[in-house]
């Protein structure tokens, strides 16, 4: 792994020391049953991450709706960062993205046969949905590694190849919101956005560094590009279709964008990036500076933003006819790498098939059958005896 992009402030280690001291002792209460987590009667996936954002959580959750929703309802149970709204909101059709978060409604806007909900409680966000959509086999939680208050049935683990966890450092000086050891609460680990040129030999030795535990399972996920997707309508193309002429506004409210920078490069070499910060909300003063941008540069020219950040910018007023004709979103996706898709989407569909109220109800039923035989066995065998006492 890459540790170059991993900043320290050294300066502030001793409030990182503080602060770890009160992680260690939040989840040592967890760990000895002081305060207890929750386990719930449908299938609970887990997706989160042990640094301070950038590791592709949503694309990962994405790819899960993706492999579930044909054959199980599916639901998205997020906090709903930075929206406005209050308490549980289960997504409608007035959703927006102040209301359940901007990634909450980036899936609800991408997937229209699941449910999308959001609760900082999930405890209480997940009764909610289980009582008002009794049809749910199976819930997502988006970023909820370290709420331990709920028990999923499979925890899944995101690091960034590029920020390596064993070389960073707890909040404030580096980015972990936990020291190293929370690793082991993970069933599955995905060391995430992989470069392409990686060999076998990178992979093992990526595998000896992580030094997991036996029944952790590793996988390792890359990002492919879609085409892009005009934002306020028209065609869409293909990222081929840039022109070594053209000249991108890579506008992102993202917390890592350099990676999207670079693997733009490849098609463009004229990029101008404009980076706010991650969940920005947009303001006047940043819908005139990106119709000045935009309109100072030379032709060809297009905006290219990400789908998170279309959310927001889809209901800001204000921006140019140029900007709105010419701004496209570009989706990504993850691939598996090592050719372990298909090992890693029978775990997952497994245990959702294993776990769904369905296979419980049915499990729960064969029980009462068995029950029912053996006690008419029983009832038999003392009638049995009874006659016999009468011969």
């Amino acid at each position: 792994m890459d540790g170059n992009h991993i900043r320290i402030n050294h300066w502030l280690l001793p409030l990182s020391w503080l602060y770890g001291a009160g992680v260690r002792f939040r989840n040592l209460l967890f760990d000895a049953g002081v305060l207890h987590s929750r386990a719930f009667a449908v299938p609970v996936i887990s997706v989160g991450n042990i640094t301070v954002g950038g590791t592709g959580k949503t694309p990962h959750v994405e790819y899960l709706v993706r492999l579930l929703k044909d054959s199980f309802k599916t639901t998205v149970l997020s906090r709903g960062y930075k929206r406005k709204s209050k308490g549980y909101v289960l997504a409608g059709d007035d959703a927006t993205a102040r209301t359940i978060g901007d990634e909450p409604f980036q899936m609800h806007s991408k997937f229209k046969d699941i449910y999308v909900a959001v609760d900082k409680k999930r405890c209480r966000g997940i009764e909610q949905l289980c009582a008002d959509k009794p049809d749910v086999d199976v819930i997502l939680l988006d970023d909820a590694f370290q709420h331990r208050y709920v028990q999923p049935g499979i925890n899944i683990l995101l690091i960034d190849y590029n920020r390596h966890i064993m070389h960073d450092k707890l909040l404030p000086a580096g980015r972990l919101r936990e020291p190293h050891g929370g690793m082991s609460r993970a069933n599955i680990v995905i060391v995430t956005k992989c470069p392409d040129h990686l060999r076998p030999m990178d992979y093992r030795v990526m595998e000896r560094e992580m030094d997991l535990y036996p029944y952790q399972k590793l996988f390792f996920t890359g990002i492919e590009y879609d085409n892009l997707t005009p934002l306020f309508g028209g065609n869409g193309r293909p990222l081929s279709s840039i022109g070594n002429d053209e000249t991108i506004l890579l506008l992102t409210g993202i917390a890592s964008p350099r990676q999207m920078q670079d693997d733009l490069r490849k098609h463009c070499g004229n990029i101008v990036p404009l980076a706010f910060p991650d969940h920005h909300a947009f303001r006047r003063a940043d819908v005139e500076r990106i119709n000045a941008m935009f309109a100072e540069m030379s032709s060809p020219k297009i905006i290219v933003t990400t789908e998170k950040d279309s959310m927001r910018l889809l209901a800001l007023e204000g921006l140019s006819d140029e900007v709105r004709r010419s701004i496209y979103t570009l989706p990504i996706k993850v691939k598996f790498m090592l050719n372990a898709q298909e090992k890693f989407n029978d775990y997952i569909i497994s245990y959702v098939r294993k776990n769904s109220r369905n296979s419980i109800l049915a499990k729960s039923q064969n029980d009462d059958k068995s029950d029912n035989r053996n006690n008419t066995g029983d009832r038999t065998r003392t009638i049995s005896f009874r006659n016999n006492r009468h011969l």
